[in-house]
C-alpha cells in the first residue's frame, strides 16, 4: 500500500468550495494527527469503492479559515459536498460502512 497523500496547506477558500460542481468530500485534519493517519486506510477503502470522486485533504488548525467557516473541532472530519453545498459528515470515521453512508447521500457518487 502507498503512502497516504499528505494534508495541504494550499487550501481553497470558502467561495472556491461552493463553486465546486458536483460531489466533493473534504477532509480536515493535520499530517501530525495520529488519529488522523490511523483513519487513513479506513477513508481510503470508503472513497475508492465511490471512485471518481473529488477528495481534497485540507490542513485545519488554529487561523485556517475554511475549516473555522465548516466549524470543525475535531479530527479527521470528512464533510460531504453536493454541488458546494454541505449533505453530510462524518467525525473521526470508525468504519468504512460509516463513510460509505455519508456518500449515499451525495447525487452523482
Amino acid at each position: 500500500m502507498s503512502a497516504p497523500t499528505p494534508y495541504t496547506s494550499n487550501e481553497p477558500t470558502r467561495a472556491q468550495v461552493e463553486a465546486m460542481a458536483g460531489s466533493t468530500v473534504l477532509e480536515f485534519g493535520a499530517n501530525w494527527c495520529g488519529i488522523c493517519q490511523a483513519a487513513q486506510q479506513t477513508i481510503g477503502n470508503a472513497l475508492a469503492a465511490h471512485a471518481p470522486l473529488r477528495h481534497l485533504k485540507v490542513e485545519d488548525g488554529r487561523g485556517r479559515p475554511l475549516g473555522r467557516s465548516f466549524g470543525i473541532k475535531l479530527w479527521p472530519t470528512l464533510v460531504m459536498l453536493q454541488d458546494g453545498r454541505e449533505v453530510a459528515r462524518v467525525v473521526r470515521p470508525g468504519s468504512t460502512q460509516e463513510i460509505a453512508d455519508a456518500l449515499a447521500q451525495l447525487g452523482g457518487a
